[in-house]
């Protein structure tokens, strides 16, 4: 496990995974928070509509986790997107459109406590979490989707350039 520090303590998560060994590995990763866990879309729905979360990390495909991203955002509850087979710039893009603080892929689920640190803290600084994210894992996404990925929608990078990186 990597070092945990002040913003992660005593921090009430929710993680969503309809894999039961991602949301063990998760719980094991966070152990300094209170972890819920949910393995489907109602439950975790449910839970997110009479719980107020710090933070909710959410798998995008098996749970329907676009959709619970945006009943996050309604409830104002910062969400990572975490994600295996959805991994493409197409559901990136549509993570940030729809109001996630950061996208994150499971190959990367070693570093969760230390990533979950370092987004609470910018964002208690009013810093950009998207930035610390492109900082971290930039050459990531170029090697994973190609180095010209962003080329395919332009428009919106330019944008995201200018509002959600600065």
């Amino acid at each position: 496990m990597t070092q945990s520090t002040d913003f992660l303590k005593d921090k009430h998560i929710l993680a969503v995974d309809d894999e039961k060994d991602i949301l063990e590995t998760i719980q094991e990763i966070l152990n300094d928070t209170k972890v819920d866990l949910a393995q489907d879309y109602d439950t975790a729905s449910d839970m997110i509509s009479k719980t107020r979360y710090d933070l909710a990390i959410l798998d995008i495909m098996g749970v329907n986790g676009i959709k619970l991203l945006e009943e996050c955002v309604k409830r104002k509850i910062p969400a990572i997107m975490l994600t295996a087979n959805s991994m493409n710039p197409g559901s990136l893009v549509e993570s940030i459109k729809k109001g996630a603080i950061s996208y994150l892929s499971k190959e990367h689920l070693s570093e969760l406590d230390s990533l979950i640190n370092a987004l609470l803290e910018a964002k208690e600084e009013g810093k950009p979490t998207w930035k610390l994210l492109f900082d971290k894992l930039g050459s990531y996404f170029d090697k994973r989707f190609g180095k010209n990925w962003k080329d395919d929608d332009k428009e919106f990078w330019k944008k995201f350039n200018k509002t959600y990186y600065m």
